[in-house]
């Protein structure tokens, strides 16, 4: 029997994204495609919840492990193998089931990113190795709009604004396409983003970083400072890793470093909730705190039956380029 729709799953960290989506491919015959910026690269496993051995053995992942970890990994590469990928499970007869918290990616999927230069990999080095505070003067002068709403703590959306600005000429804040029911694909009606109460949210961050330390995340940062994770401003913004190195340098205590990760972890979750109430597309599911997976994957698989059913393939946006 031909496959009739697919489903997209987002939320913030920790929500319950992964576990539920692992039910729904189970039960109707899926595989799950990761939409997680952080999961494509190869070693960051624990810093990253990346799904276990065991579960991809009771149900086939893709875009897991796909990078090298001193690469760089933009949203028109993440277009490229999640349609490649959700084609092949179709061609199975099998439901993909889109599941991670990269708004980015759910929106160069569902809409596309609009115009943007080429990468340049030489001036995205130029920029990595400008010390931050210079990047942002400059940013501020040339696009004062993305300055004042952009992330100035992430050196990575700072660089990527900067390049299109250089390579352009014009200001970053011009050329990025806003979400509007025009512009989305079939697909989009098809997104449902999953939330939690703010404490039971925060207590099940806290349990996850607690389980990440003592699964060994110190131990495997050792190893991947070793595999050149220091050297990928890139893979350097997962949360718990940069901490971890910053540990490992002597600049902050164990307790201190656990509390940190915590605390950052939880503005992450704000952030991306935040991203996908703003962009208003998805159709959202809360999770009591007490539910089983069980219990909410049948309320999703009713919201499922009532979204419109798409088929069509989907396909690489015009005008979509890598990211700078």
């Amino acid at each position: 029997m031909t496959p009739t729709t697919s489903y997209y799953l987002a939320g913030p960290t920790a929500v319950g994204k992964s576990a539920l989506a692992l039910a729904l491919a189970e039960d109707l015959g899926g595989e799950i495609i990761s939409v997680d910026s952080m999961q494509v690269y190869r070693g960051l496993d624990l810093g990253t919840a990346k799904p276990t051995a065991g579960e991809r053995a009771r149900v086939p992942h893709h875009l897991v492990d796909v990078c090298d970890l001193r690469a760089a990994f933009d949203a028109a590469q993440f277009v490229q193998l999640a349609q490649a990928a959700a084609a092949a499970i179709l061609a199975r007869g099998r439901i993909p089931v889109f599941c991670g918290g990269t708004g980015l990616y759910f929106k160069a999927l569902l809409e596309g990113l609009g115009e943007a230069p080429p990468s340049d990999e030489i001036l995205r080095a130029e920029l990595t190795a400008t010390p931050l505070e210079v990047l942002l003067a400059e940013l501020r002068a040339r696009d004062p709009v993305t300055y004042e709403k952009i992330d100035r703590q992430n050196p990575r959306r700072v660089i990527r604004a900067l390049a299109v600005i250089r390579l352009t000429g014009r200001p970053f804040s011009e050329q990025r396409a806003d979400w509007s029911p025009a512009r989305l694909t079939p697909h989009a009606s098809r997104l449902i983003c999953l939330t939690r109460t703010p404490d039971d949210l925060r207590e099940r961050i806290n349990l996850r970083v607690d389980a990440m330390f003592a699964r060994g995340l110190v131990d495997e940062t050792r190893k991947l400072l070793d595999q050149g994770l220091a050297e990928n401003p890139f893979a350097m913004q997962a949360i718990g890793y940069r901490q971890v190195v910053e540990h490992l340098r002597g600049e902050r205590g164990w307790p201190e470093t656990i509390e940190l990760v915590k605390a950052r972890t939880r503005k992450f979750a704000k952030r991306q909730l935040t991203w996908f109430r703003r962009h208003g597309h998805g159709h959202w599911l809360e999770i009591p705190p007490q539910e089983s997976v069980a219990e909410t994957l049948a309320k999703l698989k009713q919201i499922g039956s009532e979204l419109p059913k798409n088929t069509a393939p989907l396909s690489l946006q015009d005008g979509l380029r890598p990211e700078t």
